[in-house]
C-alpha cells in the first residue's frame, strides 16, 4: 500500500504525471459514466435515511459499493471539484475559493478526463463537472455541451409569476443604475436569483437537470455507436439552491412530518470562524433577513420549507439518475461500464443553526460516493473505511486499465472494491478558506485545516495573512458524532491534541 498522503509543495508538469507513453492503448477498456451532484449530502436511502425518496441512487448502490465515510477536500464547489478532477489538494493547486480559475494558477495540471483522453478515451460532458463558471476545455475531446434555451446559470431557472416578476424588477433596477446588461446574466450574482424554492407543476425537462438528461440519454446511444471507450460526465445542479423542482417531487413529502435537525445549536466552545454565516441562502430575496448562525436559528416554518425543498430536489435529481441507468441497460452498456456517483460536499439542513456548506465540520466535508464497476466483488456492500475525493482519480485509472499517473495525492480504492473491510490505515484531510469582510466574523481571513481519523476530527485555524495559529477544534466521534462539543480546550485531551496535531501535519505543510 502506498504511503499516507503528503501534500505536494509544487505541482508536477503534465508530462511528469504519466508513468508511461501517452500513446492510445490497444486493449478494450470499460466505459465510464461519471455522475457529479451539486450539494448532495449523504441523505439517501442507501445511507440509512428512510425518509428520503431516492430509489434510483439506491438501485445503483445495490450494484456497487457505498463509501460511508468519503470526504471532499474543501466544502465548497470550485476547490472541491478542481481537487477531485486533478487528484491534487487545494494547497497544491492554489484553488481555495469560488473565484479562482484552476488553469490561471495551475496551467500545467493534467485532469482525469484529460489523462484518459491521452489514453484513447473519448471524453465529453454535460452539466456541472468543474465549477460552472470555469469549464475546462483541455479536459474534453468534444466541447462541453450547454443546452440552448437555458441561461448561463441554469440552476436559477424559474417559472412562477412571482419569481419571474422579481427577476424582471431586478433587471430594471440594474439598468436604471447604469450597470451593463451583461451583468444581469452573470453567474452567481444574487440579483438574478428570486426565491429559494419553487414548487410548480412543470415537466422534468422544464428545469436544466431534466433537459440535460434528455441529452445524456441520446448521447449514450451515440457514444455506443462510436465503439471507442468513453468517459461521459453528467453533472447535476439539484439539490443546489434554489430548490426548484417539479411539483410531483414536492408531493412525495409531508412537510409537517419532515424530521428537523437534532442539533439546531452552535457547538459548545466553537471558535467563531468555524461556522458559516448562511450567506448563500440569504442571497435569495425571501431569505435575505434570515439570521446568521451566530445570531440565531431560523423559524420552524422556514426550516421545514427549506428542508422540504431540498428533499424534493434530491428526488427530482434521483429520477434523472434513474433514466441514465435505464439508458445504460437499454443500450447494452451496463455490463461494461464503470458508474461513479459523488456529491461535491455535504450541506447543512439546520445543523449547528446553519444552512448550506462552507465549514470544516463533518456535515460539510462528508459526501456520498458510490462506485460500481464490471466484475467488482463488493457489489451491494458498504465500507466504513475513510476515503477522500483525491482517491477517485487513481481508482478510475486502475479500474479503466490505464497506468496510474505519478504525483497524485490520493491512492486507489480498488482494494476496497475487492474487500470492503480491507486494512486501510488512512485519514482524510480537508480545508476551508474563511474569507474576511462580509464572510468572516471579524474581517480577518482564516484558513482552516482539518484531519478526520477513525475516532477524531481535529481542526487548526490560521490567520491567512500572518500565518499565526488562531484557534483549534477537537471532536470525539465516539461520544459526539454530531460534533456538538469542541474539547480542544479540555486539559484531559492534551495528549490527544498533540497526536492529532502530528497527524494533521502528515497531510499539510504547516508551521
Amino acid at each position: 500500500m502506498r504511503s499516507r498522503i503528503l501534500t505536494a509543495s509544487v505541482l508536477l508538469p503534465a508530462a511528469a504525471l504519466v508513468t508511461s507513453s501517452s500513446a492510445p492503448v490497444e486493449k478494450k477498456h470499460p466505459y465510464i459514466l461519471f455522475i457529479a451532484v451539486d450539494d448532495l449530502r449523504p441523505e439517501l436511502g442507501c445511507y440509512g435515511n428512510e425518509y428520503v425518496k431516492s430509489p434510483n441512487i439506491d438501485r445503483l448502490a445495490r450494484s456497487g459499493l457505498v463509501f460511508q465515510r468519503a470526504y471532499c477536500q474543501s466544502a465548497v464547489s470550485n476547490p472541491s471539484r478542481a481537487s477531485l478532477m486533478t487528484g491534487l489538494r487545494p494547497d497544491s493547486l492554489k484553488v481555495w475559493d469560488l473565484k479562482t480559475e484552476m488553469r490561471s494558477v495551475s496551467p500545467q495540471v493534467t485532469t482525469l478526463p484529460q489523462y484518459l483522453m491521452q489514453q484513447g478515451y473519448i471524453t465529453t460532458a454535460v452539466g456541472k463537472i468543474f465549477h460552472n463558471i470555469f469549464p475546462d476545455s483541455l479536459s474534453w475531446s468534444e466541447p462541453e455541451m450547454h443546452l440552448k434555451g437555458f441561461p448561463f446559470d441554469p440552476d436559477a431557472v424559474y417559472f412562477s409569476d412571482e419569481n419571474l416578476a422579481h427577476i424582471e424588477m431586478r433587471k430594471r433596477q440594474i439598468k436604471a443604475n447604469h450597470n451593463e446588461s451583461k451583468f444581469i446574466d452573470q453567474l452567481g450574482e444574487w440579483y438574478v436569483k428570486a426565491r429559494a424554492t419553487e414548487c410548480i407543476d412543470v415537466p422534468d425537462n422544464a428545469y436544466y437537470d431534466g433537459a440535460q438528461t434528455d441529452y445524456a440519454v441520446a448521447k449514450l446511444r451515440e457514444l455506443k455507436k462510436n465503439g471507442k471507450p468513453f468517459f461521459f460526465g453528467v453533472g447535476y445542479y439539484r439539490p443546489h439552491l434554489p430548490f426548484n423542482a417539479p411539483k410531483k417531487y414536492w408531493d412525495l413529502y409531508d412537510r409537517s412530518a419532515i424530521p428537523l435537525a437534532t442539533n439546531p445549536f452552535l457547538p459548545a466552545n466553537m471558535p467563531p470562524m468555524a461556522i458559516s454565516n448562511n450567506q448563500e441562502v440569504r442571497g435569495y430575496f425571501d431569505c435575505k433577513n434570515l439570521p446568521t448562525a451566530l445570531e440565531g436559528a431560523v423559524s420552524e416554518d422556514t426550516a421545514r420549507l427549506l428542508k422540504h425543498g431540498y428533499y424534493a430536489s434530491v428526488s427530482y435529481m434521483d429520477a434523472q439518475v434513474g433514466r441514465l441507468l435505464d439508458a445504460l441497460r437499454e443500450n447494452g452498456l451496463l455490463e461494461n461500464t464503470i458508474v461513479i456517483l459523488w456529491g461535491d460536499h455535504g450541506w447543512k439542513l439546520g445543523e449547528h443553526r446553519s444552512w448550506a456548506k462552507m465549514t470544516n465540520f463533518e456535515i460539510d466535508t462528508r459526501s456520498p460516493l458510490i462506485l460500481s464497476a464490471p466484475g467488482m466483488k463488493s457489489k451491494g456492500k458498504q465500507t466504513d473505511r475513510l476515503v477522500e475525493f483525491v482517491d477517485i482519480y487513481p481508482t478510475l485509472c486502475e479500474l479503466a486499465g490505464v497506468p496510474v499517473p505519478k504525483g497524485l495525492a490520493g491512492q486507489s480504492m480498488v482494494p476496497l472494491t475487492e474487500n470492503p473491510k480491507a486494512t486501510w490505515d488512512k485519514p482524510a484531510y480537508s480545508q476551508y478558506l474563511r474569507e474576511g469582510g462580509w464572510r468572516g466574523p471579524d474581517g480577518i481571513t482564516y484558513m482552516g485545516y482539518t484531519v478526520r481519523t477513525d475516532r477524531y476530527r481535529y481542526v487548526e485555524w490560521f490567520n491567512q495573512d500572518t500565518k499565526q495559529l488562531a484557534a483549534r477544534e477537537l471532536y470525539d466521534h465516539t461520544s459526539d458524532p454530531e460534533e456538538n462539543v469542541n474539547v480542544a480546550g479540555d486539559p484531559s485531551q492534551a495528549s490527544t491534541l498533540k497526536s492529532m496535531a502530528i497527524e494533521l501535519r502528515k497531510g499539510f505543510r504547516l508551521n
